[in-house]
């Protein structure tokens, strides 16, 4: 018996192999959307047996979608109010060019939120005029309040939040708190013993102490959302931090946009804020205080775009693609985070051999040096056919803004980077309307008049060091 033993064991191992071979190029076939990596994997899993397999089960397998889906597959989906959505005619006054009608034809593909017609929306820049409409908000609620942030900390700004929504809560206003776990920790003791205290319901995104659930460094709620009364809403690209208080002249400071919105659009503020609290909580918000009926106040056609690494996936990266395709005279993009794929740079490419003016403005300075570094990188790729890159001067500019031929406009939470359009929960929005956009052309503007203009030669000549910096900095834009 043990001689047959020693005989078949060398050939059942190769089995093993041969089987555990198999699977994992089987899966990476079948999973690996982009053909390079699926054939890249399947090399390894082959010329390098056992380890290979081991190696594409460790780093190969996008467990990031599929754990979302798990974690957000089954969540409550409110759905929008359909005798308000808005379509284009081309006999229709109001209605845009021919291009406006391809675009938000194809963004009703991409997104289940319908374009919505009938909002009033004002940008609000930086914490300055921000926060104090925001606060007065939450002062004139009368019957509910929901707040879903990145970062709150616990500092001058965040007791202006804090002592706003105690005075809510003394009111007997419903008040609801979302924070994402990862943007507590900011700052040290964090806010949300103190909203506990004073009475506020608040929770933490995916709360974990435990080290092996780090992959939830991943999987973060990076959206900001301010409902009061179902009717209310403001969203953009603002945490709640004082360094945006630029008037009190903060050691830390930021510039940032956000937005008040008014009208049917709101709807899908609030939709996306009540998925995310009944996934975090298991409470729905379903009755008139969170959901009243919603009449047009203004005149801008917007949609919300929620976008997440669970059914939302790619959401906003498919909607700016699309609008790179329409554009027709310019597109210009405010972001503080600039790492976008191969596909992404043949759009904006693409976009500038075609006549597009594309501008692309982002900071001098970055909080975080390595994605400063990694962005550097890809200048070369961007400029080389056209497009144009500006570096504005501190303080850092973490605005999040994107126009199209003066009146397409999308701004939100999504930064150009991987981890927006792969990894974060985030949330957007899309308007048509050329008098907004107008302002946000003149905004841009502003930034672009005290901007330096990036050139290839800027690019080239770098020093070696600085270039091997910048280029290992690049093989981890995926995960920055």
């Amino acid at each position: 018996m043990s001689e047959f033993f020693y005989e078949i064991w060398p050939f059942v191992v190769q089995g093993i192999i041969l089987l555990m071979t198999l699977l994992a190029s089987g899966h990476a076939i079948l999973n690996k959307r982009d053909t390079h990596s699926a054939v890249a994997w399947v090399g390894v899993i082959w010329l390098v047996p056992v380890l290979g397999a081991v190696l594409y089960v460790i780093l190969g397998i996008n467990r990031i979608r599929r754990r979302a889906k798990a974690l957000r597959g089954s969540r409550t989906r409110y759905i929008s109010s359909p005798n308000t959505t808005y379509q284009f005619h081309k006999n229709n006054e109001d209605a845009l060019e021919d291009q406006f009608v391809v675009l938000s034809g194809l963004v009703d593909k991409i997104v289940l939120m319908p374009l919505l017609q009938g909002n009033r929306i004002v940008p609000l820049v930086n914490g300055d005029e921000a926060f104090p409409a925001m606060i007065k908000a939450i002062d004139e609620a009368e019957r509910s309040v929901a707040l879903s942030t990145y970062i709150f900390d616990n500092d001058r700004a965040g007791r202006l939040f804090l002592d706003a929504l105690a005075r809510a809560v003394a009111r007997n206003v419903e008040v609801r708190v979302l924070i994402d776990d990862m943007g507590a920790r900011y700052s040290l003791p964090s806010v949300t013993a103190k909203l506990r205290r004073t009475g506020i319901t608040a929770t933490r995104f995916l709360p974990t102490l435990l080290p092996w659930r780090m992959p939830f460094v991943n999987l973060r709620n990076h959206r900001k959302i301010l409902v009061t009364d179902g009717r209310a809403g403001f969203t953009g690209g603002m945490n709640i931090r004082e360094g945006l208080l630029l008037k009190e002249q903060p050691r830390n400071p930021l510039q940032d946009l956000h937005f008040f919105m008014e009208g049917p659009v709101v709807d899908h503020l609030r939709m996306a804020f009540a998925e995310d609290w009944a996934f975090c909580t298991g409470e729905l918000l379903r009755d008139e205080r969170w959901f009243p009926v919603l009449e047009p106040r203004g005149t801008v056609m917007a949609r919300g775009i929620p976008d997440g690494p669970d059914e939302d996936f790619e959401k906003v990266l498919w909607t700016v693609h699309g609008a790179l395709a329409c554009a027709k005279s310019s597109v210009r993009i405010v972001t503080p985070y600039f790492l976008p794929d191969s596909a992404l740079i043949r759009s904006l490419n693409l976009a500038a051999m075609r006549g597009v003016t594309v501008d692309i403005i982002l900071p001098s300075v970055n909080n975080l040096p390595i994605v400063k570094w990694a962005s550097t990188e890809l200048y070369g790729r961007i400029l080389e056919y056209g497009c144009r890159i500006w570096l504005t001067p501190p303080p850092f500019d973490h605005t999040k803004l994107m126009i199209m031929d003066a009146a397409w406009t999308l701004f939100g939470s999504a930064n150009m980077d991987p981890r927006s359009f792969w990894l974060d929960f985030e949330f957007n929005v899309e308007c048509y309307d050329r008098d907004l956009a107008a302002r946000m052309e003149a905004f841009i503007q502003t930034k672009i008049q005290v901007a330096r203009q990036v050139t290839l030669d800027d690019v080239n000549n770098r020093r070696l060091p600085v270039k091997l910096r910048d280029g290992f900095a690049r093989l981890f834009s995926p995960y920055l």
